[in-house]
């Protein structure tokens, strides 16, 4: 698919005015910043960004037996989340490789939103129309008529508040992490999920595409004076990576499986069957395990970098890497020897054909303050 042939977010006229550049994010043209990146990371952390989502993928799942469906589709257990709650889980293929990491929110008895990321949401959606045979429910593929707008930041709250019916205001503001409501924000009837990819308390609205520029405009509005600015992918990939949280793409992708990825924990204990389970039960103990990197030094490991042991073997590679603007060092993601895989452990990375030392830590490599 050319520039040209590349989807725009309903948002795209308001980008350009404010001056974003733009970045090929799979099948769309989304902005990758508006002026200082890290001016945009940085009032993430401090006060408040808003991100245009609207290439996120939207299938809603209804009928009957929707959950039934969706514990049989996805590898968690879905049927029993409540109402106005939502989980993080993973679609694999009859390998069990991961066809795509998503969150689902249940927002009736028999109805669930399931959010693919913007690469595989056509084939999440082909997916799950084949696994739905013999299942009384409906699938439908609103992605390309829905926007998704975040507020991310320590001021999120406030800026959504302004901008509330004063009868949904108190109850935005006890949603717990993982919820979502319907609200009126801006004048506007949205799905408020208190969900976010940046490692600080923020929301996501999910409204109709035409309604998208008023609501985007009111929150730019709203925050002016609050210190919130535009954001775009370029933020995002850095304040994902310093929360340890994986990308599909780069720690996650088909030829890998959940267990692979650390991310066992979830699959459903109780589930007696599910699609790809067979080849989850019967798949070995991972010899790598995902772990985070930081170094003293001031060069950063990138993506596709090599790993060393003391000894010089090549042990691992390195997924996702670039300098932590908050934490002021360098940090990454890197599939890595289990045997290696203690805090602690010191490495090397080769960068540009030099090795540089790099050690082993905990992940979050940052955590909020609560």
């Amino acid at each position: 698919m050319t520039e040209h042939t590349l989807r725009e977010s309903p948002l795209h006229s308001e980008h350009e005015q404010l001056g974003a550049s733009f970045t090929a994010f799979g099948p769309w043209n989304m902005p990758l910043k508006y002026d200082s990146e890290l001016a945009e990371h940085k009032a993430v952390r401090e006060a408040a960004g808003l991100f245009d989502l609207s290439h996120m993928g939207e299938v809603r799942v209804t009928g009957p037996e929707a959950g039934a469906f969706l514990d049989h589709a996805l590898i968690s257990q879905l049927s029993t989340i409540a109402i106005g709650r939502a989980k993080y889980s993973m679609i694999v293929n009859e390998r069990g490789g991961i066809l795509d990491d998503l969150i689902t929110y249940r927002l009736g008895e028999n109805e669930f939103l399931v959010v693919p990321n913007a690469g595989n949401a056509s084939t999440v959606f082909a997916a799950l129309q084949e696994r739905a045979a013999g299942f009384d429910v409906v699938l439908g593929d609103e992605s390309l008529a829905t926007a998704l707008i975040a507020v991310q930041g320590p001021k999120s709250l406030d800026i959504l508040l302004s901008l509330t019916d004063e009868e949904d205001v108190e109850d935005i503001r006890a949603a717990k992490y993982y919820s979502a409501l319907l609200a009126t924000v801006a004048g506007v009837d949205v799905l408020v999920a208190r969900t976010g990819y940046t490692g600080e308390d923020g929301f996501e609205l999910y409204a109709p595409n035409i309604e998208a520029p008023v609501l985007w405009n009111k929150l730019l509005d709203a925050g002016a004076g609050r210190g919130l600015l535009p954001c775009g992918l370029a933020a995002r990939d850095s304040l994902r990576l310093e929360a340890g949280m994986p990308l599909y793409g780069n720690e996650l992708s088909v030829d890998l499986t959940p267990k692979d990825a650390g991310l066992g924990v979830l699959i459903g204990k109780k589930k007696e069957s599910f699609f790809g389970k067979e080849a989850l039960d019967a798949q070995a103990e991972p010899t790598r395990a995902m772990v985070g990197l930081s170094s003293e030094g001031r060069r950063a490991a990138r993506s596709g970098a090599a790993l060393f042991d003391a000894e010089g073997k090549e042990v691992g590679v390195v997924t996702s890497g670039q300098p932590s603007p908050t934490l002021g060092y360098p940090v990454a993601l890197a599939y890595l020897d289990r045997e290696l895989a203690t805090p602690g452990t010191t490495l090397e990375v080769d960068i540009r054909g030099k090795r540089y030392p790099f050690a082993v830590v905990e992940t979050p490599f940052y955590k909020r303050a609560k």
